[in-house]
């Protein structure tokens, strides 16, 4: 079957059909259980700079708040809303939906977001937190699909890797459905 009559055969599934269908990458303990490494390792990092901390919206939304509460440091919190996808399963052009408000002149940015792809949204990100003054960009991803390639961005942080194949869950979506799952699974 060809790709474009894959995605359309999936797209016409029902969310259900599609839960039904999808395999387990990593279940709701491994999520957890890397989230919690995340905090340790991010508080041993940005643990004295009073970091803003920036969640990619929409899919960084549930890794933010869970993470969110397991930094025991002084942080502020804002989001910026960039995408690719639009509810599709293939990226396309950047759509800039909502920068930053935090003044980051001179700031440590701490970046969140659900999955470390291609890197051109994130990267596409950083560059803009450097453009408004940030002195430093550090980001953390929940997780990170293994391509045969090089990215043009490495995370500073990475939670969980996942194979080459669409994900979603923990923030990451599938047609726009499933956002809302505590494990992540690909498409099946």
């Amino acid at each position: 079957m060809l790709q474009e009559e894959r995605r359309v055969t999936l797209n016409q599934r029902s969310p259900q059909q599609l839960l039904e269908n999808a395999q387990l990458i990593h279940s709701s303990a491994a999520v957890e259980a890397a989230i919690l490494r995340l905090s340790l390792e991010i508080t041993g990092t940005l643990g004295d700079t009073c970091p803003i901390v920036i969640s990619v919206m929409g899919g960084g939304i549930v890794f933010a708040g869970q993470l969110l509460t397991q930094l025991n440091f002084p942080l502020e919190v804002d989001y910026v809303h960039a995408s690719r996808y639009q509810n599709q399963t293939i990226g396309k052009t950047l759509t800039w939906q909502a920068l930053p408000k935090s003044n980051l002149a001179n700031r440590t940015v701490l970046l969140l977001d659900d999955i470390l792809d291609e890197g051109i949204t994130l990267l596409a990100i950083k560059e803009k937190c450097l453009a408004l003054g940030a002195k430093a960009v550090l980001s953390a991803v929940l997780v990170e699909k293994k391509l045969a390639h090089t990215k043009p961005i490495a995370a500073d942080f990475v939670g969980l890797e996942v194979p080459d194949c669409y994900v979603f869950g923990y923030g990451m979506d599938a047609y726009g459905w499933w956002r809302n799952l505590s494990a992540i699974y690909s498409l099946g």
